[in-house]
């Protein structure tokens, strides 16, 4: 009994250890993030996936083709695994008022809920993952921070059945800030006419 007793008590300081972000704590951070500035015209990332002990299992590259489509933010997503693994997504994201925006993809379980405060994003939503020839159900809870000099910060956590999985890290930058651009893996359309 005391074995029990003090297991509970464990699992409620843990639980009650756990804090949570909320996006109104990002309601005076600077530089402000406003979605359909930021992604316009090509953006690029690099990223990591760590498993929930902290081992690297995967880096990737992203390049983003980012425009308004009437009221809709279209990012068109491609890319490229350490391991030469190649995907595409495309999110069409619309703004709902007050910061508030939501999402979809092929991919994307329903729809994206995401609202920005500040410099902060916070974006949830299910994901059909694809894992070797099939897929897992899996939840992101995503937060974006805009930081000085224009460099987009992104954490993920990556969720199924409510144990984390692990983190994705990722670092964006708009074409517009660099020399040249870094890599390339949108398809040239050049010559298809």
């Amino acid at each position: 009994m005391k074995r029990l007793l003090l297991l509970c008590m464990i699992i409620l300081l843990i639980l009650t250890g756990c804090s949570h972000m909320k996006i109104d704590e990002f309601d005076n951070r600077e530089p402000n993030l406003v979605l359909e500035e930021y992604f316009s015209g090509r953006v690029y990332a690099w990223g990591i996936f760590e498993d929930r002990f902290g081992n690297l299992r995967r880096e990737f590259l992203v390049e983003i083709d980012a425009f308004m489509d009437g009221e809709t933010l279209v990012l068109d997503e491609y890319f490229l695994y350490s391991d030469g693994e190649e995907d595409r997504r495309i999110w069409r994201i619309n703004s709902l008022g007050d910061g508030r925006y939501e999402g979809r993809a092929d991919d994307i379980v329903g729809t994206a809920e995401g609202q920005v405060r500040g410099n902060a994003l916070s974006w949830r939503y299910r994901m059909d993952l694809k894992v070797g020839d099939g897929s897992w159900r899996v939840a992101f809870d995503d937060w974006m921070y805009l930081q000085p000099g224009g460099v987009l910060m992104n954490r993920a956590s990556v969720r199924k059945w409510g144990v984390e999985l692990g983190q994705v890290t990722l670092s964006f930058m708009r074409a517009d800030q660099l020399n040249e651009p870094p890599f390339s893996l949108i398809p040239s359309t050049e010559g298809n006419d």
